[in-house]
């Protein structure tokens, strides 16, 4: 079963990369407009103090750079993603995790270097530095304090993503693993649990039709919005 779902989750992600290869820039730049004007207003967005936001590829998903200049401008406290592996893992954690730290600015947006997939990350030297989203400095090697601090609102990525608010990442699992820290902390909860808030940015093109469903196990967690660039919000039943 876990073979054929992830051969299913693999050949979806060649067919929408297929798709997106052929979306003019234009269309993508035009789509991003559309889907950022809609987040910005959205309540949640305008309430959230503290939230974590992806940082774009240089093409084929909707781009943040607005979102982060806009929440930073608004006086809310940003995080953004790093990735890094872990030593010595344990029982139940991957090799490689994902953790939020701070963004201080557009300065320090500017400053941030590509990695190897051209997506703007900090770099290893400054994460010493950077406050985490679950209350600590740096990286947090996998662990998971109960926390008074956490996140208003997770804006995330996705390959695919389907009627039935049904994500597909990119096939390293860094937020689903992070959404169950998330879960186990005091106050970084979602999908209708107190406070925190998931939501998705994706290109129409990233929208399967509705008779299509992204293949999911116990370990994906779904959304609580998706926001596509013809500017539709879309709300999962609470």
């Amino acid at each position: 079963m876990a073979a054929s779902l992830a051969a299913a989750k693999k050949d979806l992600r060649k067919r929408v990369k297929n798709i997106l290869k052929d979306l003019p820039e234009a269309a993508a730049a035009s789509q991003t407009t559309n889907a950022t004007k809609t987040l910005l207003s959205m309540p949640e967005y305008k309430a959230a103090r503290r939230i974590s936001v992806y940082l774009s590829m240089p093409g084929g998903e909707i781009s943040t750079t607005n979102i982060v200049r806009d929440a930073l401008d608004q006086g809310k406290k940003v995080f953004i993603p790093y990735t890094y592996s872990l030593s010595n893992p344990q029982d139940g954690q991957p090799k490689s995790i994902m953790d939020m730290v701070e963004l201080h600015s557009m300065k320090d947006f500017e400053s941030l270097e590509a990695d190897k997939w051209g997506i703007p990350t900090p770099t290893k030297d400054s994460i010493s530095s950077r406050a985490n989203c679950f209350g600590s400095t740096g990286v947090t090697n996998g662990e998971t304090a109960n926390t008074s601090e956490g996140l208003d609102l997770i804006i995330m990525p996705g390959m695919a993503f389907d009627a039935g608010f049904g994500r597909l990442g990119h096939g390293k699992g860094f937020y689903d693993f992070f959404l169950t820290r998330c879960h186990q902390a005091s106050r970084m909860p979602f999908r209708g649990k107190n406070d925190c808030y998931c939501s998705c940015g994706g290109l129409t093109n990233h929208l399967l039709p509705s008779n299509q469903s992204v293949p999911m196990d116990k370990s994906d967690y779904r959304l609580d919005a998706l926001i596509t660039g013809d500017g539709a919000l879309r709300r999962a039943p609470t």
